[in-house]
């Protein structure tokens, strides 16, 4: 059960202030969450293989074929900057 101080550690780890009129309100929306997954421990998962997803995913790729690559000046072309045949960046420090 979610008590008041927990709302309060709870905002605080996410970096929000709780007003004392919205405590109320979060206290019985995370006590719903917490109920809802009482729910779900009631369940009997004795025969159910462990998922990791819902949906079965296969990877799609495409034939790997080399190709010829841009020039070096045809990758500059539309460079804002470049020095000495390499794009410019600004100086981070």
């Amino acid at each position: 059960m979610i008590t008041g101080e927990d709302v309060d550690h709870i905002g605080w780890l996410a970096s929000i202030k709780v007003a004392e009129d919205e405590k109320e309100g979060f206290l019985a929306l995370f006590n719903s969450v917490l109920d809802y997954f009482h729910q779900l421990d009631e369940l009997d998962t004795e025969d159910v293989e462990p998922t990791y997803r819902v949906v079965d995913l296969t990877n799609v790729f495409r034939e790997d074929v080399a190709v010829e690559s841009l020039s070096q000046e045809e990758s500059l072309r539309n460079a804002p900057r470049r020095e000495n045949g390499y794009f410019k960046s600004p100086r981070i420090v």
